[in-house]
């Protein structure tokens, strides 16, 4: 299924933090249930997005029938996040974003994502991502094995 033009792209602001929030949170535990359980609640996790992530990157959010549904995160060149709410999957919304994203990166996109997380990096792939490297884990917070993809447009190549 694809989006039908109803998804509105759009810069976040502090407005945002709470419901960005929420979406990290379950998003993350209803696609990767491998993580370790989350120890940082809601209220935590929706001040660090709104003193950490929205100053540090550019940030967008999804909007569908009024209600934020997702959202990305560009840190330089660096993708940082990019989640949905788990029944927004699938329907186009994630390309969207990914897609401003891109725009916003002429010389290309990076990203780290989990090596179990098969549903993103077919994702990606989708989208022209190609594996930089692999990592056992030391580099993230939850010591998993993860890889770092590299989109870069035809032109820059």
């Amino acid at each position: 299924m694809t989006d039908d033009g109803m998804t509105e792209i759009r810069p976040a602001d502090a407005a945002d933090a709470a419901v960005i929030a929420r979406i990290h949170l379950t998003s993350r535990v209803a696609t990767m249930p491998y993580l370790p359980p989350q120890t940082r609640g809601h209220d935590e996790v929706a001040r660090w997005i709104e003193d950490v992530v929205l100053p540090s990157c550019r940030t967008w959010v999804a909007v569908r029938d009024g209600e934020v549904v997702g959202y990305a995160a560009l840190e330089g060149d660096m993708l940082e996040h990019l989640y949905l709410r788990p029944e927004a999957r699938r329907r186009g919304i994630g390309t969207l974003l990914l897609d401003q994203v891109r725009r916003h990166s002429p010389d290309g996109v990076s990203l780290r994502v989990f090596q179990q997380n098969t549903d993103a990096r077919a994702f990606y792939e989708l989208h022209g991502f190609a594996v930089l490297d692999t990592n056992d884990g030391r580099r993230n917070m939850e010591n998993l094995p993860d890889m770092t993809l590299r989109w870069t447009p035809d032109d820059a190549r």
